[in-house]
């Protein structure tokens, strides 16, 4: 990481059009949507991972991207295989990259199996 990254951090991160960072609600109990527990990662591939780690399943989460001013969900079927687990880098990048391609969904956006990913400036780590 450069001295002027450091300072100011990833370039990406100042791409409006582009999440600042990826939330994952986590609901404790079911039915109920006032009980959740947040974790983050500045890239959804690292989010997915740090939930995959914990153990946490995706039927009990909701991802949002986080804009400047905004939560904009995305379709939790992009980051699951078809047996229900989450997918893995490479894989779960390739899968929003095709439906970005499909639909120009703007939730999308950026996320690319090969280089240039718009996110490689950023930590992949989830807290």
């Amino acid at each position: 990481m450069s001295f002027i990254s450091k300072i100011f951090g990833p370039k990406s991160k100042y791409d409006k059009s582009l999440p600042y960072t990826y939330t994952a609600k986590v609901y404790s109990i079911e039915e109920n949507k006032d009980i959740f527990i947040n974790y983050f990662s500045d890239t959804i591939c690292g989010l997915i991972e740090h939930l995959d780690k914990k153990n946490i399943e995706p039927e009990n989460v909701e991802i949002c991207g986080v804009y400047r001013k905004k939560e904009i969900p995305l379709d939790i079927e992009y980051c699951i295989s078809s047996s229900g687990r989450w997918l893995e880098r490479p894989h779960i990048c390739q899968s929003l990259e095709n439906h970005y391609k499909k639909t120009l969904d703007i939730r999308y956006k950026g996320h690319t199996e090969k280089q240039p990913c718009a996110f490689d400036d950023r930590d992949r780590n989830g807290s």
